[in-house]
């Protein structure tokens, strides 16, 4: 059954989904405390919660009425009338939370994800906790009247889709907007998802796909690390009387350093010997690949300077960016590109299928890239590059002053003029800024894929030097790919067409998505967290709206 019916599709750059995992055969008559239960069991069991948590009996059923009766009390809960009608409607009103025997076990571990929203990175509570808490505990001592055991079938359901709200939908959609998040936000019809549960045998319930992106479950598991690490309060500034550390090199520093790298993760072991070895060459480039910087082993300013932020920082960023992950849908069958901006990363994807990935370029932060969607439409060889108006006013005409011969320097060329102004475009060649070929995909922002004769930039670690466009280090192999299903553009014509000099547009026979987005961490394909640099400062913005500290 396909729960998103998304209006729109999109994936992040990690495009397959984890499965919800199965229920426990044990059953419990009555339900233990919560937070006991929380103690005892580790987080791995205690996420097995939700699915599968729902009562099969259909016997033991209540008067529809009852549900606005249940809302009048507790009005904070009304938001979800509908959800809960729905959701009933479609098990003809029976009970889900109880079984001929009671509570079933999973009503404990909902109870534990409310009460602990933290882990999942919601700074917030859930509505009527206390009022939760007094069901519960009246339901340990003995048999609820009939009226205290519907009050608590409809407060877990209640607290399921606020649940669902909050930690798999996220903030509102106009908070999205303030922070120049463009893509259109995922649809889920989470009465619909219940209902699927419930119509699945226990043992393919671990089949099932939670309504939530990939990615939001991976940065939740390294919430929890870092949240362990903060908590142990070791976290210290490591500071180094020389300018780098290289292979060979004995120092105190390298005591610490290894500690650090210990507690990340990067270094399995740590034998507390001031010498950098191998081992921590090892850790260190493994450390350095995660963070976006060049992988040479050797500890400079900019490594330590990472090394060196602190874990509370990071427990901030991993929030915010599992509340962006809310706000995409969970799957995408199709093939798609995707671009992840802080990242300076193109991903080529099909399906659950990253196919490949090459570096980018993408706008500087005066000149930000903009997060959107679209649909790559068109292919054009040997380009012209029409010069924005903007970009002729504030450069090209001050050096036209400077150089009354720079427009032929340059191979452009002068096509009208508007309100006084010049139009300017730059003939197709190898010198064109576009390079041989760009990727069109029309949007409001005048913002595509292209080439470039500028090769070296893509070699350095930080590559925000555009005016907004994303310049593709592999633009031949992205054209073969959006031209595979083409037979007549084999690999000779497009390096034809490509060195023509002449400008050629192919429209594609079916588009394919495009998706721009914007995330400082990151769970790769290793499943290690990867973090960058925040370069457009929108991290903080989020966490202020958020309200983390």
């Amino acid at each position: 059954m396909n729960i998103n019916n998304p209006v729109y599709l999109f994936l992040l750059i990690m495009v397959s989904l984890l499965p919800f995992q199965g229920c426990s055969q044990d059953k419990k008559n009555t339900l233990m405390n919560s937070q006991d239960s929380l103690r005892n069991h580790d987080m791995n069991e205690w996420n097995k919660s939700i699915p599968g948590s729902f009562s099969t009996q259909s016997k033991s059923k209540f008067d529809s009425l009852e549900i606005g009766v249940f809302l009048s009390q507790y009005p904070k809960l009304k938001k979800y009338e509908r959800n809960i009608s729905t959701f009933y409607s479609r098990r003809n009103m029976a009970f889900a939370w109880f079984d001929k025997k009671g509570l079933i076990e999973h009503a404990a571990n909902l109870t534990d994800r409310v009460r602990n929203l933290q882990y999942d990175g919601v700074n917030k509570e859930l509505p009527y906790l206390q009022s939760l808490d007094s069901l519960i505990f009246e339901n340990s001592l003995e048999k609820l009247p009939d009226s205290s055991m519907l009050k608590l079938e409809l407060m877990l359901t209640a607290q399921y889709f606020a649940f669902a709200d909050v930690v798999w939908e996220g903030m509102d959609a106009s908070i999205s907007r303030k922070v120049d998040w463009n893509l259109p936000r995922k649809r889920v019809s989470y009465e619909v998802f219940l209902d699927s549960i419930l119509k699945t045998a226990p043992e393919q319930i671990k089949d099932l796909k939670r309504p939530v992106n990939r990615q939001y479950g991976l940065l939740r598991k390294f919430l929890q690390n870092y949240s362990e690490l903060e908590q142990k309060g070791k976290w210290f500034e490591i500071k180094a009387s020389v300018k780098s550390l290289r292979p060979g090199d004995s120092s105190d520093v390298i005591v610490y350093i290894k500690q650090r790298l210990n507690e990340l993760g990067d270094l399995k072991i740590d034998d507390g010997l001031p010498l950098y070895d191998e081992y921590l060459k090892t850790a260190v480039s493994s450390f350095q690949l995660r963070h976006g910087l060049k992988d040479d082993g050797i500890i400079g300013k900019t490594t330590l300077a990472e090394m060196n932020v602190p874990f509370k920082q990071r427990i901030k960023q991993l929030i915010v960016n599992m509340e962006r992950s809310r706000w995409v849908p969970a799957s995408l069958s199709s093939e798609y590109l995707v671009v992840n901006i802080p990242e300076f990363k193109l991903h080529v994807n099909s399906g659950d299928k990253l196919l490949w990935s090459c570096n980018i370029v993408v706008g500087k932060p005066i000149h930000k890239t903009a997060v959107f969607s679209g649909e790559l439409k068109y292919v054009v060889f040997s380009p012209y590059w029409n010069i924005p108006k903007s970009i002729v006013i504030n450069e090209v005409l001050k050096d036209m002053r400077r150089d009354r011969n720079y427009l032929n320097k340059n191979n452009m060329e002068i096509t009208g003029y508007r309100d006084g102004i010049p139009e300017i475009r730059q003939r197709p060649g190898p010198t064109n800024s576009l390079g041989l070929v760009k990727f069109l995909f029309p949007n409001n922002y005048n913002m595509y894929l292209h080439d470039t004769p500028a090769k070296s930039l893509f070699n350095e670690p930080s590559r925000a030097f555009s005016h907004g466009c994303m310049r593709v280090q592999e633009p031949f192999k992205l054209a073969q790919f959006l031209l595979k299903n083409d037979p007549f553009w084999d690999d000779e014509k497009i390096n034809a067409a490509m060195n023509a000099g002449t400008e050629r547009t192919v429209t594609l026979k079916e588009g394919v998505p495009v998706f721009i987005v914007y995330f400082t961490a990151f769970v790769d394909r290793d499943g290690k967290i990867n973090f960058r640099k925040d370069i457009y400062e929108r991290d903080e913005r989020m966490a202020e709206m958020m309200l983390i500290n």
